[in-house]
């Protein structure tokens, strides 16, 4: 009996961790088709969002949550993006496996050794997270959401920083 007992709770936990593995890595996620030139945009440091000039746009994203969005392109290397507003504090999300474009920890080791640069897509794309951009200096480039400093208090069930857009009604505070 206790061998029966055994080999069920094996077999539940595979079924279980089987399940979990697919819900977080494929389950949810669609693809995001190219629409033009919108694909990727960018803030000037006037606070101005324009679309940025791009080719091979490949992107997925997920209803089930506002930070699954992950998107790739290539832009001219020789682009000048000194108009551009910086995102200081960049930290690209990771990203499913199978999206093979985009890699969180190549993205973030680009980053700290100076070789792509962190830009401000869309702030506030939905309350509490901005659209981030990150372009590596061979015209390769990544996009991700992250949440901002807004969507981290609010998102910890405290009252919005000083600075903040108004929290809008339907907004989960944790």
């Amino acid at each position: 009996m206790g061998r029966i007992l055994i080999v069920a709770l094996l077999i539940t936990a595979v079924v279980a961790g089987g399940a979990i593995y697919y819900l977080q890595e494929y389950a949810y996620y669609e693809e995001v088709p190219a629409s033009g030139t919108e694909d990727v945009r960018l803030t000037t440091r006037e606070g101005e969002v324009v679309a940025l000039p791009h080719t091979g746009f490949e992107g997925i994203d997920a209803d089930s949550s506002p930070i699954r969005y992950r998107a790739c392109f290539t832009v001219d290397a020789a682009q000048d993006l000194s108009g551009y507003e910086p995102y200081e504090a960049a930290e690209p999300l990771v990203g499913p496996r199978w999206f093979d474009c985009y890699d969180a920890d190549a993205i973030g080791a680009a980053l700290e050794e100076g070789s792509a640069r962190a830009l401000l897509s869309v702030e506030n794309i939905s309350y509490g997270i901005d659209r981030v951009v990150a372009i590596a200096d061979d015209g390769r480039g990544w996009v991700w959401h992250q949440i901002n400093r807004c969507g981290a208090e609010v998102f910890d069930g405290h009252p919005a920083p000083d600075g903040c857009p108004p929290v809008p009604e339907g907004v989960a505070r944790q």
